[in-house]
C-alpha cells in the first residue's frame, strides 16, 4: 500500500489469481489425495499413507486459505468502508491495511491503530496454521520414510 492510496484494499489481481490457483490446486491434491488414500489401502505402508495423509493435508490448507480469499473478493468498496466503520466506532478511520498473510482486512485508526474488520471467518486464519503445521509435519515424515527406505 502506498502513501497517496490510504484506502487500497488487496489487489485485485492477486487475490483473482490465488481464487483461480487455489480452487484448481485443491481440487487436484484432493483427487490425488483419494487416489493415493486408495492405493494405501491396498499397499498397507506406512509410506503410502503418510504420503496420502501429507497430500491430503496440503489440499485442505489451500482450500481453507482459498475461502478465506474468497471472502475478499465478495467484499467490495462498500462493504469495506461499512466493515471499518463498525470496526473503529467513533475513531476516525485513515486507511486500510489489507494482509495475505496472516489473511485479514484491518482498518486504520487516526492514531496508528490497526481494528480488524470481520471480513474473513474468524476460524480461517487460525484452521490454516494448523493445516500448514500438519501439512510440513506428515510431508517431513513422507520424507523420512522415503530416505529409510533407500538405506
Amino acid at each position: 500500500m502506498s502513501g497517496d492510496a490510504p484506502f487500497e484494499g488487496h489487489n485485485p489481481v492477486v487475490v483473482l489469481l490465488l481464487i483461480l490457483f487455489g480452487v484448481i490446486v485443491t481440487a487436484w491434491l484432493t483427487v490425488r489425495g483419494i487416489r493415493l488414500l486408495v492405493r494405501a489401502r491396498t499397499a498397507r505402508t506406512t509410506r503410502a499413507s503418510l504420503t496420502a495423509a501429507a497430500t491430503l493435508a496440503w489440499a485442505a490448507l489451500i482450500g481453507m486459505y482459498t475461502w478465506g480469499v474468497l471472502h475478499l473478493f465478495l467484499f467490495d468498496d462498500t462493504d469495506q468502508s461499512q466493515a471499518c466503520n463498525k470496526a473503529v466506532g467513533t475513531r476516525q478511520l485513515s486507511g486500510y491495511e489489507p494482509s495475505f498473510i496472516p489473511l485479514s482486512f484491518g482498518c486504520r485508526t487516526g492514531d496508528g491503530d490497526v481494528v480488524e474488520a470481520d471480513v474473513i471467518p474468524s476460524y480461517v486464519n487460525p484452521a490454516s496454521a494448523v493445516l500448514a503445521v500438519c501439512a510440513v509435519t506428515l510431508t517431513g515424515f513422507t520424507r523420512v520414510q522415503a530416505k529409510e527406505k533407500q538405506k
